[in-house]
């Protein structure tokens, strides 16, 4: 067995665990989040570094969120390993967790993905090999690696656009006439640190660890005038370094309250470089948000004073702050709700229109990485199987079709000819073609309830062309709650927990169709009875999805070209 474990073990993945030492810890006797970052980022460099086989360096940091303070004598341990290698980057996972070694207790810290970029030697050009998954594990990772992947580079303009489209109210304006309020100005901290040799790697860049630890400590330090307390950071948002810095350079550390809340503050810090030898213009490395609260005796928040921003750029600041705080809360609603629980169709609103989409997408490859099917039934090369996993139970229906992939995706992606070959569907209306990967629709299906109303559904079709070779494509369903059609009394709403698409390409000519629905034992009442073989709907049905795809793939030539001129966002790394 230990044999086994050895063969499966990530050959990229770096163990590290420290000792937190009084030298590490800040007022309190609570670990430094500055150093631990600084460890956070040797450790996933060395994963890195061990896939590239070549010096590598911090690109960016996803959102980190701290949910349990370290104290001095107890043990850090932190897991990492590559995800996923793309052209010159990789994504590295992160897991941190904390340990008592007298009581022997352990608690969950943080997870973070961050992205590595290998450094070109003697003017090569950089080309990663491909990570191979072994384990379910590893396999989920390496698909939703590419949709988070997809989040960093949008990352910047979801903000933008929700600055634009949408007015964020003040959850603080009612209470304007409070005698607690800070000028923004008096909460500024700029320091200078200078770049020796042990704040770089062997080829002089300084470590993308050590600015993040500088950006810690100038940003703590904002956060105490506007409080006059010791704050706890809570949570990084992510980040981009937008260029290296080297031994030698003077970096220039700019802080500022940028809101305060009810009981948390956005600190906003920005990092530069510059080199006294040289008359160049100063280098903007790097700009973080942060967000920190007091916490009292009880480690419960306090309330904190207002903010008065400054005219003009603290205005915009103090703006932006709200914007970032209502995805953050948009993100972990949509994130956390509980597959479990009802309802689960979450609101849809621009603010979180992405990560519904990324959850989409990300919950059906989640269940596309299962490997526990168990084939239930097969008629004439339609094959049915089921998996029960907890409280769910989902079922898999496959096929392989003399098709092109990419025509497939074009037909199965648009809900509205799904009547065509789907005998549940009655009807479907387009409602809002949101981008190019995502649209809602309103269905209303052929079942009838006890109440013999058909039902219907707002659903949420997010669709993703493959990242790399080998990659399906991809169309995921789920419900969403939209105000412009609440349910209706001629019909009972229904929700979609997860289901969609897996369409992978075997050649040229042919393609492996694989439908997925996950579903709470007794939501849909005539599963049981294909399941158990005493019914044929299933083989029906998708033996009509194949006379569909035929007859139709001729007609969507031009389409194909369009999508063939689409291809998945490139970055530089």
């Amino acid at each position: 067995m230990e044999n086994d474990t050895v063969q499966l073990r990530n050959p990229t993945e770096v163990r590290m665990s420290q000792m937190v030492l009084p030298c590490h810890a800040n007022h309190r006797g609570q670990l430094s989040t500055g150093q631990l970052l600084k460890w956070i980022d040797t450790a996933a460099c060395l994963s890195a570094e061990r896939h590239a086989g070549c010096p590598c360096v911090t690109a960016s940091m996803d959102d980190i969120y701290f949910e349990h303070t370290i104290s001095v004598g107890q043990v850090v341990n932190l897991k990492t390993k590559v995800n996923r290698a793309f052209n010159s980057s990789m994504e590295v996972g992160i897991q941190v967790t904390s340990e008592d070694l007298c009581s022997g207790n352990e608690w969950d810290v943080c997870e973070a993905y961050a992205t590595f970029v290998a450094q070109a030697q003697e003017g090569r050009k950089v080309k990663l090999k491909p990570l191979i998954p072994r384990t379910e594990e590893e396999h989920l990772e390496h698909s939703i690696a590419a949709e988070r992947r997809r989040m960093r580079l949008i990352h910047t303009d979801i903000i933008k656009d929700l600055l634009s489209r949408s007015s964020l109210q003040d959850e603080r304006s009612h209470d304007r006439g409070e005698k607690r309020e800070v000028l923004a100005q008096k909460t500024r901290v700029e320091s200078v640190e200078l770049v020796l040799p042990p704040h770089a790697n062997h080829q002089g860049n300084t470590f993308g660890g050590q600015i993040m630890a500088w950006m810690e400590n100038v940003a703590t330090i904002a956060a105490s005038r506007l409080c006059h307390m010791h704050p706890t950071l809570k949570t990084i948002e992510m980040f981009h370094f937008r260029g290296p810095s080297q031994v030698g350079d003077r970096l220039i550390l700019k802080a500022i309250v940028n809101n305060a809340f009810k009981d948390s503050m956005e600190v906003g810090v920005c990092v530069e470089a510059f080199c006294h030898e040289v008359e160049v213009p100063r280098r903007h490395i790097n700009s973080a948000f942060m967000t920190f609260m007091v916490l009292d005796e009880n480690n419960h928040p306090r309330i904190l004073p207002r903010i008065k921003p400054e005219p003009g750029d603290g205005e915009r600041r103090y703006k932006e702050a709200n914007a970032r705080r209502k995805i953050r809360l948009d993100r972990k609603y949509v994130t956390s709700c509980k597959q479990s629980e009802v309802p689960l169709s979450v609101p849809w609103d621009p603010s979180n229109q992405v990560y519904l989409s990324y959850n989409n997408v990300s919950a059906l490859k989640m269940l596309m990485s299962k490997n526990n099917w168990t084939l239930a039934s097969e008629i004439e090369k339609v094959r049915l199987y089921t998996l029960e996993d907890n409280h769910f139970l989902s079922f898999k229906v496959e096929m392989t079709v003399s098709i092109e992939a990419r025509k497939a995706f074009i037909l199965l992606s648009d809900l509205r000819r799904r009547s065509q070959w789907d005998s549940y569907y009655q009807k479907c209306e387009l409602v809002q073609q949101v981008d190019a990967d995502d649209a809602i629709y309103h269905v209303i299906s052929t079942v009838r309830t006890a109440e013999n109303r058909l039902q219907d559904f707002i659903i949420l079709a997010s669709r993703r062309l493959p990242c790399d070779m080998g990659d399906p494509h991809v169309v995921a369903f789920r419900s969403v709650t939209l105000p412009s059609h609440p349910p209706s009394p001629d019909y009972v709403r229904a929700e979609t927990l997860c289901a969609g698409f897996g369409i992978w390409a075997e050649d040229e000519h042919r393609t492996k169709i694989s439908y997925y629905n996950q579903f709470t034992p007794g939501l849909v009442s005539y599963i049981t009875t294909n399941i158990a073989g005493l019914s044929s709907d299933f083989y029906t049905t998708f033996q009509g999805c194949e006379r569909f795809l035929m007859e139709n793939k001729s007609d969507i030539a031009c389409e194909i070209e369009t999508l063939s001129l689409w291809s998945p966002e490139e970055s530089n790394f």
